[in-house]
């Protein structure tokens, strides 16, 4: 799934330090605000322990993990969407994303000053989101002039098209993200050519220095209270933490460092998680004695397009699924016993499936 997560935010909260920390692609950290000229992307490997409980039933020479692209856009500032900072091209970054990490400084830091002179996290949200809703609405603009031009001729999808544009103006013109407009389904495609930067599902990161780890502080909350009405999601991470993790070879000491901090697992496996379930994506699993494999779908998808994940020619063939659940088979331990307590299903074109399936493709071409 050729789906991409942006990580965005104003200059110097953190976001390269993440990017460095999920990515095998590192980028330069520097203390100094808009040193970056062009944004970066990694692909991430997603963390799933199921599947080397997997393993435990089933040798393999190799696991596969899932993978999500993530895109470190450099920092935004006041003036972006006028082009300020470069401002523009990281936007049409933004553009090209399906998905937003957002972000937010909340910790104090003397040797590393705040681009506004104190540290405030609801200023920079307020900040971003202004930039991006600016761009939305000089998108929404341009359109609504080709309609009113287009709607003289009395025909009435332009006219519904030029009222939908309209409520999204208006929206955007009272600060307010294109995300939170409740929209009908036959009324999306008069808005989806836009790629409305505000429209994207966001999650939010706090960057929280090492002792907030556990009951985050007061930033933190200013934030959850700022964001409370939100559809959207708050994680806390100590990304300075997080760096000195990532750069421990030794799993050993990796555990000790962390058995130290009190994490059962690095905080950025959870945040890549999310941003994978933030694209609307989840994970089938193939496993046979050549590889253990997680394969990418969107949710929602039937059998024969995840096999056309694998290969289109399983989709073109498609006969059936032979469908295990993960819990099943790692509580019974085998295919066979799956099928011997009647825990392997046969499923035909219209199974939809489900996270942790455990799929093998009958298929003819």
């Amino acid at each position: 799934m050729a789906l991409q997560c942006g990580i965005i935010g104003i200059a110097n909260v953190g976001k390269s330090t993440l990017f460095n920390c999920m990515s095998s692609t590192k980028v330069e950290t520097t203390r100094f605000a808009f040193t970056s000229s062009s944004s970066n992307v990694g692909i991430v490997d997603v963390p799933d322990p199921r599947l080397y409980d997997l393993e435990n039933f089933q040798k393999t020479d190799k696991i596969i993990p899932a993978t999500v692209e993530i895109v470190d856009i450099p920092g935004l500032t006041k003036g972006a969407n006028k082009g300020e900072g470069v401002g523009n091209r990281f936007l049409g970054d933004i553009r090209n994303t399906d998905a937003l990490i957002h972000v937010v400084r909340c910790f104090d830091d003397e040797e590393l000053p705040h681009i506004e002179g104190s540290v405030d996290p609801v200023r920079d949200i307020e900040t971003i989101n202004f930039e991006l809703q600016l761009k939305d609405l000089e998108s929404v603009e341009k359109k609504i002039e080709r309609y009113q031009k287009l709607a003289k001729s009395g025909d009435k999808e332009i006219k519904q098209g030029l009222d939908v544009l309209v409520n999204f103006k208006e929206h955007l013109e009272n600060f307010e993200n294109a995300r939170d407009i409740e929209l009908p389904e036959k009324d999306r495609k008069f808005i989806d050519d836009l790629f409305l930067l505000t429209a994207k599902p966001v999650l939010y990161v706090c960057n929280i220095d090492d002792g907030s780890l556990t009951s985050g502080n007061p930033y933190v909350d200013q934030v959850k209270e700022f964001l409370k009405n939100d559809r959207t999601d708050v994680l806390m991470l100590a990304a300075k933490l997080e760096s000195e993790i990532a750069e421990l070879e030794d799993a050993n000491d990796r555990k000790e460092f962390m058995d130290d901090a009190g994490l059962s697992e690095p905080g950025v496996n959870k945040l890549i998680r999310s941003a994978y379930s933030l694209l609307n994506l989840m994970s089938f699993f193939t496993v046979g004695p050549k590889e253990i494999r997680a394969w990418t779908i969107k949710k929602g998808m039937t059998a024969p397009q995840a096999a056309g994940v694998i290969h289109s020619d399983l989709e073109r063939g498609f006969i059936r699924a032979e469908v295990m659940k993960y819990d099943d088979f790692v509580s019974l331990g085998s295919e066979q016993a799956c099928r011997e307590k009647g825990k392997l299903h046969i499923e035909g074109k219209n199974y939809v499936v489900q996270d942790g399936d455990i799929l093998h493709i009958r298929f003819n071409v």
